[in-house]
């Protein structure tokens, strides 16, 4: 993967993930150009910076977008209001949560990706899951056709989104038959921006409270769900799914074996791959802890050692071979360790081939469509061409 900011890898990080999500190059490398001054992380000006250089592209999208939908031209003002969405979201991702824009901006995200599903005509719901004595913020992608679907649970990781999940791989799925519900669980997106619902160890109590709104719609076939999830969620999807029993598939989106020790480096300062700008106080908030050796404490519990060998379904991990943040061999741990899944897969996207970095952010296709199959297959699910 190219670096865009040689020195900071989270912002070149955001950068790929934002262009393989479909933003044109020609407004990434104006924003890389806009921002290259300010890329030192040790740079007082760089989180001003970066929030006002994606907020401003962000409203000159929706401005287009607004006049294409006032002029009666949906389809073209769905586009640009995705578009406007990303350029928000990017806005949100690196700044502090005590700031009180971070949330306004996540709030403009958030509106016009809704206007976006509207607009384009996108076969989506936005949809409240209950859970517990409030409700998880979702998004539901519905595949064509008639009758029950298979479908797959999608949790996010650290600090994605599901917009940005769905914007990833709704229409793969969808092209194969599978609907997919995106899920902002505890401690990510709107569970832990509007909710207050802060993660914790034990995934399959939000999974299982996916499932059951699943298994009350009458479009969704109950005997077919499974989990996705990625980065850190690659730990949430196998925890659920190794207590979740009627979870029928895992997909571990890149793997996470041990939180620990991916953490504990990027604690300490030694580590310079920081998926966030402020890695400390973005745990702290996460885990709902006031200090970092508190928030530390969770992070250990998230380990897959004594988990792993209780999934007893179908179980995929996807991995790059250059994922500078998650080191292979906690991919190998994780398929080493399932030794009661009937089918496990580790699935390692090249160098050469592409799609190699953490999570695949330097092309999301090549591993959206791999595990869309995988799913599809594993759910036997039936592909309608319209």
């Amino acid at each position: 993967m190219y670096d865009y900011f040689p020195n900071n890898y989270n912002w070149s990080l955001a950068l790929y993930s934002v262009s393989s999500m479909g933003l044109p190059l020609s407004f990434v490398g104006r924003v890389a150009s806009q921002l290259s001054e300010f890329s030192d992380p040790a740079d007082p000006r760089a989180p001003e910076r970066w929030y006002q250089t994606w907020m401003s592209l962000g409203s000159k999208f929706e401005s287009a977008a607004q006049e294409d939908h006032d002029g009666d031209r949906l389809f073209s003002a769905g586009a640009k209001f995705r578009r406007a969405s990303l350029c928000y979201f990017m806005a949100n991702r690196m700044m502090s949560h005590h700031d009180a824009r971070q949330i306004q901006s996540y709030n403009k995200g958030v509106e016009a990706f809704a206007a976006h599903l509207q607009a384009a005509d996108e076969p989506a719901e936005l949809i409240d899951v209950p859970y517990q004595d409030t409700s998880l913020p979702a998004v539901l992608s519905k595949a064509p056709g008639d009758g029950a679907k298979p479908c797959m649970v999608h949790f996010d990781g650290f600090d994605f989104l599901k917009e940005f999940n769905y914007t990833i791989t709704a229409e793969a799925y969808r092209k194969r038959g599978v609907s997919v519900l995106y899920v902002d669980h505890p401690g990510v997106g709107g569970a832990l921006r509007l909710r207050g619902l802060t993660s914790f160890p034990e995934s399959e109590i939000p999974a299982g409270a996916a499932v059951d709104y699943l298994e009350g719609r009458a479009d969704i076939d109950a005997a077919r769900i499974g989990m996705v999830a990625l980065s850190l969620g690659g730990y949430y999807a196998s925890r659920a799914a190794a207590y979740e029993k009627r979870l029928k598939c895992c997909i571990a989106w890149g793997a996470l074996y041990d939180f620990e020790e991916i953490a504990n480096p990027l604690v300490s300062g030694d580590s310079k791959v920081p998926s966030v700008t402020n890695f400390q106080e973005h745990l702290m908030w996460v885990f709902g802890k006031d200090t970092v050796a508190e928030a530390m404490e969770i992070a250990k519990q998230f380990n897959l050692r004594d988990v792993v060998k209780d999934i007893t379904v179908p179980y995929l991990i996807v991995h790059g071979e250059n994922d500078r943040q998650v080191p292979m061999h906690q991919a190998e741990a994780s398929y080493n360790g399932a030794v009661n899944s009937p089918r496990r897969e580790l699935k390692v996207f090249s160098i050469d081939g592409g799609a190699c970095e953490h999570c695949h952010v330097d092309d999301f296709e090549p591993a959206a469509d791999y595990m869309a199959d995988w799913a599809a297959d594993i759910l036997k699910a039936t592909p309608v061409r319209e």
